[in-house]
């Protein structure tokens, strides 16, 4: 799965079943099938579903803001390299 896209596959791959029996507003799930290119009904409640719980988790974050210090010596293109416990290492070939 690729961060922040959901595809038909991820979201009937992570989704387990409950029975349900829920009023839908039909429009809006038909809106939503033709949309998302989804097959089914089920599909797209899952994906909307899905996409609901991302959003809000994505929304949690910003309740962070201003109580992280910043760490003016972090070195973040440092941390996209190798891990810090394989810097000395030397590979003998």
């Amino acid at each position: 799965m690729r961060p922040g896209v959901l595809t038909h596959a991820d979201v009937s791959e992570q989704a387990s079943t409950m029975p349900t029996n829920l009023k839908l507003d039909d429009k809006m799930i038909e809106r939503a099938v033709k949309l998302g290119q989804f097959k089914t009904k089920q599909e797209a409640v899952n994906a909307a579903l899905a996409e609901f719980v991302a959003r809000r988790n994505r929304l949690k974050v910003l309740e962070l803001a201003g109580q992280i210090d910043f760490d003016p010596a972090w070195d973040y293109k440092r941390m996209r390299g190798r891990p810090a416990w394989a810097e000395n290492l030397h590979h003998r070939y």
